[in-house]
């Protein structure tokens, strides 16, 4: 009953300010930075070839690395668009053999989300091609919770959601491996914090349909973490969404990804030398 109550009341305060903003110019920029939990294990084939523990280690590191990054949410009362900040280093393979790929990792990588249309349109760049994934947001079914943080000088409330997700990882040692993606499926639980000093139903990446300013997520591997907030700068924002690119949908770019991730592989295999031991991890981004 109580949990009941605090939601009417969170979505009447919504409505009422978010009216008002709709009246107003209202824009805001805020910088996120994110992580994300590894945990690789070595298993028998790769101790074989002489990946041990502290090979492991150094490469549970390395991917920490490549997930450490700062992006910036531009926004208005109903658009929002999120890039990341500052250019990606090229992989390249370690004295060891080791190489770290991401799928779908560029910095010319550009979300688009107008959470009134209920759309978005989504900037990619794999492998030198340019592709423009336009699709509706899909409702998210979030659970508001009692419990409150703060995050910097924001008030933020929790919710939650349960949905179920499928991971495609790829993992090689040599030529003889089956180079094949792996898919395993999981039900996870996402937590989210968002601020109603901010009533805006958006937030970083394709998170949004809280009543507020999305601040903090955490769905059990990666972190998001609102570092920094600047609400009505001096200097007016333009939000543009993306139009160049080749023009998909969601579902045909998944397919379109799985072919890349192929491809990659196989350049991989290509470029090492024969008889040359090594260790490829590919994650999709």
């Amino acid at each position: 009953m109580k949990n009941n109550y605090l939601q009417t009341v969170i979505l009447f305060v919504f409505m009422l300010v978010n009216a008002f903003l709709n009246a107003q110019d209202f824009q805001g920029v805020a910088t996120y930075k994110t992580s994300r939990k590894m945990d690789i294990k070595i298993d028998s084939m790769a101790q074989s070839q002489g990946i041990n523990e502290d090979m492991q280690k150094k490469l549970n590191a390395m991917l920490q690395k490549q997930f450490q990054k700062e992006y910036k949410l531009t926004f208005n009362a109903s658009e929002s668009i999120y890039k990341q900040e500052g250019k990606l280093a090229a992989p390249a393979p370690g004295n060891d053999g080791m190489m770290i790929m991401v799928m779908g990792d560029s910095e010319s990588k550009a979300l688009y989300k107008n959470t009134k249309e209920k759309r978005y349109a989504n900037k990619e760049d794999i492998m030198g091609k340019v592709f423009l994934i336009q699709d509706s947001l899909e409702k998210k079914d979030w659970k508001l919770e009692s419990e409150t943080k703060f995050i910097g000088q924001y008030t933020c409330y929790k919710a939650t959601r349960t949905t179920e997700i499928e991971r495609m990882t790829s993992t090689s040692i040599n030529d003889t491996v089956d180079d094949e993606p792996k898919r395993t499926k999981e039900t996870i639980t996402i937590t989210a914090w968002y601020t109603l000093d901010i009533p805006v139903n958006t937030g970083p990446g394709m998170y949004w349909g809280l009543p507020g300013l999305i601040l903090e997520v955490n769905d059990g591997t990666e972190t998001i973490v609102c570092s920094k907030i600047v609400l009505n700068p001096k200097d007016k924002i333009t939000i543009k969404e993306p139009t160049k690119g080749k023009k998909v949908n969601q579902a045909a770019f998944e397919k379109i990804m799985e072919k890349k991730s192929k491809e990659m592989m196989e350049r991989y295999r290509g470029n090492r030398r024969d008889g040359e031991d090594g260790m490829r991890i590919e994650i999709r981004g």
